[in-house]
């Protein structure tokens, strides 16, 4: 109940930094897409491409985050971001790769070869079977990559506080700090409830963007 009270009377504030975790989090796995998924398609075309990019981002994901902030800190510190919202965004577009690139690799190469000749036998160029067959079959598993991300990067982007990034962690760590359970508590909550509003809401977007055909026999 005390928690409950705490969350009622600093509504505004969490809400505030609700806000800053979501502008972190969507930047960086908004930017995550456009880079990853290109990414992910390109290396269909080649088995030695695709294990090389796929070991190198597998090997980010197993960096700890306070690590990676770490390492992140000096190299920006050279154009005076060392700390803050750019280090974190950073962080989580490095994080938010390997789920994105793997299935966009995995659901492009699994499209059933008879749709793709089908396709070329209709008279398709490769960007237009790219655009109209393989994505759309595509679309679910690729959803999929990018809910992962998201629920990840929100975990980790509590911990992007410690480098003076904000969001929903500074609940967490001033919990930590004054030995205050009801903020440690509430900034928990907060997160996880977070995490599961964003994957419900990528889950609808998922659907709709899958075809309908696809839909319907889901």
């Amino acid at each position: 109940m005390e928690t409950l009270s705490f969350m009622r009377d600093n509504a505004q504030t969490i809400l505030f930094l609700t806000g800053q975790h979501l502008s972190i989090v969507g930047l960086a796995v908004g930017l995550a897409i456009l880079t990853g998924v290109p990414i992910g398609i390109a290396i269909t075309q080649s088995k030695k491409a695709a294990d090389i990019v796929l070991y190198i981002a597998a090997i980010v994901m197993t960096i700890p985050s306070i690590a990676l902030f770490g390492m992140l800190i000096p190299v920006l510190s050279l154009i005076g971001q060392g700390i803050g919202y750019l280090p974190a965004m950073i962080a989580v577009l490095l994080y938010s790769q390997l789920p994105i690139i793997r299935n966009t690799y995995t659901a492009i190469n699994n499209v059933d070869p008879a749709l793709r000749e089908a396709a070329r036998g209709m008279g398709m160029t490769a960007i237009e079977r790219l655009w109209k067959v393989e994505l759309p079959i595509a679309v679910p598993v690729i959803m999929a990559g990018v809910r992962i991300a998201v629920v990840i990067n929100i975990g980790v982007t509590a911990i992007a506080t410690y480098i003076g990034a904000g969001g929903l962690g500074s609940l967490i760590s001033r919990g930590i700090s004054q030995t205050d359970s009801r903020q440690l508590i509430a900034g928990a909550l907060c997160v996880s409830l977070l995490a599961i509003a964003a994957d419900y809401a990528l889950l609808w977007i998922q659907r709709l963007l899958t075809p309908a055909g696809l839909r319907t026999r889901a």
